[in-house]
């Protein structure tokens, strides 16, 4: 018999609750797994949660169909997050679920997953006047709800947030964001349901004010549970995947079907190389080519939409993760693998026309007032490493673009490919700048993770040498480029 139990936290001392029901397994005690495990979870609906004196919700579906699998009977402690997250870390055969893998916590544990994905919103009440076009704008708030521990807690402090209220739940913090005790309060659209459905409340007693980013989901494991275990619940969940049963289990509780596979591809909004077009499809040089190497392999993923910096930090830190484009430099070449190039960039420092600032070299560069760059552009990482004090960093190239034309800033590093595209889309004509300054050339490839299986970046890199061979990526080029 499965259990599940929920654990009160007295101090630093676990104290046992009520012991409830979970499930049965059909498996005999001779046949039981060769390693035992500490389940631990929060209440965290609806990937998690108590209801009916049950644990259910979609991380302890899927560790039920994993565990039948696997003949492993175990428990299901529940206790609060941060109790949690610490408790895993210092007990040998712990296991944490659900769990954001991102930098700060991707080597405090060994992973299994991605589970789900989740789309980080700032939410304020419906009524709240509050406008935010980036997270500078979050921060000139008065107070931000969150918990501790939780991923987007650690983000937000990554990120320099000095205005955060704690709350115990996601129950507390959407209270206190109705009542006006808190500005805003970061979560997904899910779990802002099922918290504001226990309150009373429907989702249009708040409104998302921005997105923040996209995380992904999984299994955390402590550290000393041997690889090949981990390996056992990996390849159980994308069986999972392969046969549609996490599918099922995502249109049942998050209502979608859109769920992460064995393989994240993602990319940004970069026109001409790749935008979401008028149709709301993922277009462009980059997405083509990308379209037709999965086409070539039978592999059918969707792409997905982030800014370049949740890429960017996705892709260092999640396993089979594909990211484009991406401009090869020093700096990242040990980060990624590598399919391409695909294409050239001249990168320039643009000034606005008529601003009659000059840029004769870096050190004229060096001596402005201040430079508009993108987060994790290979530009900003380049002008970063030549010690540039004066840049101004968001994580929007329109929100870029739009300082450099109203005189917010004296100049914005970006590349000739895509800079025209970019103000034409904010109604602006490319006359109304100037390449004051060019940068640097550089390649732009398909990236992988570094963890991502030889033999899958191998076969990306055959099937466009054969494009490339056989006049598609010529094709293509034409297409968007020429």
């Amino acid at each position: 018999m499965i259990i599940s139990k929920i654990i009160k936290y007295s101090g630093r001392l676990l104290v046992a609750g009520m012991v409830l029901l979970f499930c049965t397994c059909d498996q005999k005690d001779d046949e039981t797994y060769r390693f035992k495990f500490q389940f631990i979870t929060e209440n965290y609906k609806p990937l998690n949660y108590v209801e009916n004196s049950m644990v259910t919700g979609l991380a302890p579906d899927i560790l039920k169909a994993v565990c039948n699998q696997l003949k492993i009977p175990f428990e299901v402690t529940v206790m609060p997050w941060a109790d949690g997250y610490n408790y895993v870390q210092r007990t040998d055969n712990a296991v944490l679920f659900s769990t954001v893998l991102n930098s700060g916590r991707k080597n405090l544990f060994k992973w299994a997953g991605p589970i789900a994905s989740l789309d980080w919103l700032f939410y304020s009440a419906s009524q709240s006047p509050i406008v935010l076009s980036s997270l500078d704008d979050a921060k000139k708030t008065s107070k931000i709800g969150v918990i501790k521990d939780y991923a987007i807690e650690q983000y937000l402090l990554h990120q320099g947030f000095t205005n955060l209220v704690y709350f115990n739940n996601n129950v507390e913090g959407f209270d206190q964001l109705i009542k006006g005790g808190i500005d805003l309060y970061p979560s997904d659209k899910i779990t802002a349901e099922a918290a504001l459905e226990a309150l009373n409340k429907s989702i249009y007693t708040v409104a998302s004010k921005l997105t923040i980013q996209t995380d992904l989901v999984y299994f955390a494991f402590n550290k000393n549970i041997p690889d090949d275990v981990v390996a056992d619940f990996q390849r159980e969940i994308d069986q999972l995947k392969a046969n549609n049963e996490i599918k099922s289990l995502y249109q049942k509780y998050l209502n979608s079907s859109d769920f992460p596979g064995t393989m994240q591809i993602y990319t940004e909004q970069y026109p001409p190389l790749t935008f979401r077009n008028s149709a709301g499809e993922i277009s462009g040089f980059g997405s083509d080519i990308v379209y037709e190497i999965m086409k070539r392999n039978k592999l059918f993923v969707d792409i997905k939409l982030s800014s370049w910096s949740n890429g960017y930090q996705l892709a260092l830190n999640n396993p089979n993760f594909c990211l484009f484009t991406m401009d090869r430099t020093p700096l990242r070449d040990s980060l990624f693998k590598w399919v391409g190039p695909i294409g050239t960039n001249t990168t320039w420092i643009y000034t606005k026309a008529g601003s009659g600032i000059t840029i004769g070299s870096i050190e004229d560069a060096r001596k402005l007032t201040s430079i508009g760059t993108v987060s994790s552009w290979f530009s900003d990482q380049y002008l970063r490493s030549l010690a540039f004090t004066n840049l101004v960093s968001g994580s929007d190239p329109d929100e870029m673009a739009e300082k450099l034309i109203h005189g917010d800033i004296d100049a914005f590093v970006c590349t000739s490919v895509t800079f025209p595209d970019i103000l034409k889309g904010l109604g602006y004509s490319y006359s109304e700048v100037n390449p004051a300054f060019s940068l640097m050339s550089s390649d732009f490839y398909i990236a992988f993770s570094k963890s991502t299986q030889t033999s899958i970046v191998d076969q990306w890199k055959r099937t466009l040498e054969s494009m490339k061979l056989d006049g598609t990526v010529d094709a293509i080029n034409g297409k968007w480029l020429k």
